[in-house]
């Protein structure tokens, strides 16, 4: 009987391998790279237009990645729980450095000067 227990266990324990499953339209981690990227600069333009909803800019950067607003959210819950996050976003700030060389000037500049990146707002 407590033979049949242990392999009891151990199969229910070996069965559930995932805590989520892959979602069927999973957004490419290049692609979801780009996106975050381009959400920021759009997230950025709220401070230079607090009075106005910028929801249609969110809108236009997934259309004009193709992807589904449902989809992006399931993937990016997806990549959140399986901690693959951190890679997609500095694949995204690089992406950001890469449109402004300004902001990758000023961000080693204020390393230099004391050692901590700045704050990027």
């Amino acid at each position: 009987m407590k033979k049949l227990i242990f392999i009891f266990v151990l199969l229910s324990l070996f069965s559930c391998k995932d805590y989520i499953d892959k979602p069927a339209n999973l957004v490419d981690k290049d692609l979801m790279s780009e996106i975050l990227a381009d959400l920021t600069i759009n997230d950025q333009a709220t401070f230079m237009f607090q009075d106005r909803n910028l929801e249609a800019g969110t809108r236009f950067i997934l259309k004009s990645h193709h992807v589904k607003p449902d989809d992006f959210v399931e993937s990016f819950k997806y990549y959140v729980i399986k901690n693959e996050m951190q890679d997609i976003a500095n694949s995204a700030q690089e992406i950001l450095l890469k449109k402004d060389p300004k902001a990758d000037k000023y961000i080693k500049e204020k390393q230099k000067n004391n050692g901590i990146p700045p704050v990027i707002r």
